[in-house]
């Protein structure tokens, strides 16, 4: 391996961690703030790339950007409205919108299950075309997905420190004290969720420009990568500030992304890589237990040691 093989790698790596950390930063708002699991990011992720792939093929690639993320905005909020008005359980809530949203995304992509955007303009191209002759010639995917994520944390930072963001970290804390305080917590889960699952869309419209296609199942899993790509930022982060969270969440997502390249050197079957997300997970989930539980073992082997 030489050293051109090795920066592809890093750039590879950077750019899909840094659109799938747009996911992850989802699930920070709505798991972490929040507390909902919401199950229905599949489906939005895969929606957000429909809907950017069909506004991008219709000529307008800078428009495909918040028409993804105001498909994802209605995503979230029929996933909020069946949880806070119609009384189905979060879990569930997410699931029958997953479910749904398969034939909402086909019918987007105009009865299609692939869209081809090889020859079309996409906010790709155009910041390519910016960079052309250039030293950043060639690393306009990272730039794009970098910028996208910088903005959406600034965006994160500042809103949660807003009265509004308060009330939905509160929300996520203690559901019944928020009610007592005369904060509607059926208004604040309805703007989390929209605002998660906007972030959400955002992903999947930025990873099907760039990977220049739209597929219905391109969203299958993303929440299990997500969520160990959370829980990976959050054992590095665990006791710090919101912001510092925050860039930990992404952080979380490159190091998965890492781990998935290092696991496709080592030429292991593509079938595998679903195992390969189930054991980070596992692994993301108990490395803070065992931080928990590790001054009670070290005083039982001290203990057996004396005795």
């Amino acid at each position: 391996m030489d050293f051109g093989d090795i920066l592809g790698i890093i750039q590879s790596v950077t750019e899909l961690g840094l659109i799938s950390s747009l996911t992850v930063l989802a699930l920070f708002l709505s798991y972490s703030m929040l507390n909902v699991c919401d199950l229905s990011t599949d489906g939005c992720f895969t929606l957000g790339a429909a809907v950017g792939a069909v506004v991008a093929l219709s000529g307008h690639p800078y428009l495909s950007i918040p028409a993804a993320m105001a498909a994802g905005v209605l995503s979230g909020f029929v996933t909020a409205f069946l949880q806070t008005r119609m009384g189905i359980n979060s879990l569930l809530s997410g699931i029958i919108v997953n479910t749904g949203l398969y034939s909402v995304n086909i019918a987007v992509m105009g009865g299609a299950s692939i869209l081809n955007l090889n020859k079309t303009e996409t906010v790709f191209t155009k910041v390519k075309a910016l960079l052309e002759n250039t030293f950043l010639d060639g690393w306009q995917k990272v730039i794009v997905a970098l910028v996208a994520v910088i903005l959406i944390l600034i965006f994160m930072v500042i809103f949660l420190k807003t009265r509004l963001g308060l009330a939905i970290r509160a929300t996520g804390d203690n559901t019944e004290m928020v009610r007592y305080s005369s904060i509607n917590p059926v208004f604040t889960t309805t703007v989390g969720l929209c605002v998660a699952n906007a972030f959400t869309a955002l992903s999947g419209c930025l990873l099907a420009q760039s990977q220049k296609f739209s597929d219905i199942n391109m969203g299958q899993g993303i929440v299990t990568v997500a969520l160990a790509s959370l829980l990976i930022g959050g054992s590095i982060f665990s006791r710090a500030s919101v912001k510092v969270r925050a860039i930990g969440a992404v952080a979380g997502a490159i190091i998965f992304r890492l781990v998935y390249a290092i696991a496709l050197r080592f030429q292991m079957p593509s079938y595998m890589l679903k195992l390969v997300s189930a054991v980070i997970v596992i692994f993301a989930i108990f490395i803070p237990y065992i931080k928990k539980q590790y001054p009670m073992l070290a005083k039982r082997i001290f203990r057996r040691k004396e005795a």
